[in-house]
């Protein structure tokens, strides 16, 4: 079995704990997706076959070392659905290449995708869209994930701060995506 299915397995049985309104719709979604093979990126931090699954882990894996949950008294299945979820925004982004024997040899960043929003955005349009219920701390958590690296936040949006006092899961995952990204995974 490759890493990206024993991550896929992992990921599913998480996603299962949450027992949330739309799972099994959303899940045959995500699997018709190369959600769980695709690259995190291309150049930088999991540039490789399952890499955005495995970052999806180990930001999962971050944020409960955290112990938002216990300290924080943040729900569980929140904290896995942030965690496991931040970046589905990738999922249209990357493309397989293949050689002649159909196998794949490395992935193309798409620039031409359907909805032209930002990351933290178009993560939470498409899970919603899929049916998949997002609470408020969810979507802000996604939403904000990426922190001041947000293209709103480098053109002046004040809303950040707002975020991160309101939910501080939306300040616990970026803290998290950007251990995973940093300190666990090398380009």
């Amino acid at each position: 079995m490759k890493q990206w299915e024993e991550n896929r397995r992992h990921i599913v049985r998480l996603l299962e704990d949450a027992d949330r309104c739309g799972f099994c719709d959303f899940m045959e979604w995500l699997d018709s997706t190369y959600f769980f093979r695709a690259p995190a990126s291309t150049k930088h931090h999991g540039s490789y076959e399952g890499g955005l699954a495995e970052h999806s882990l180990n930001v999962y894996k971050r944020l409960t070392a955290r112990n938002v949950i216990g300290d924080m008294g943040m729900k569980r299945e929140s904290t896995e659905l942030v965690a496991l979820l931040h970046d589905v925004c990738k999922i249209d982004r990357y493309f397989p290449e293949t050689g002649e024997d159909g196998r794949i040899t490395g992935w193309k960043y798409n620039t031409d995708v359907a909805l032209p929003v930002g990351h933290g955005e178009r993560s939470v349009i498409l899970i919603q869209q899929q049916g998949l219920k997002l609470t408020l701390e969810e979507i802000t958590a996604i939403r904000w994930h990426m922190g001041g690296f947000d293209d709103s936040v480098r053109g002046g949006s004040r809303e950040l701060s707002e975020a991160f006092r309101r939910y501080p899961l939306a300040l616990q995952l970026h803290i998290a995506d950007m251990e995973a990204t940093y300190l666990d995974e090398k380009e």
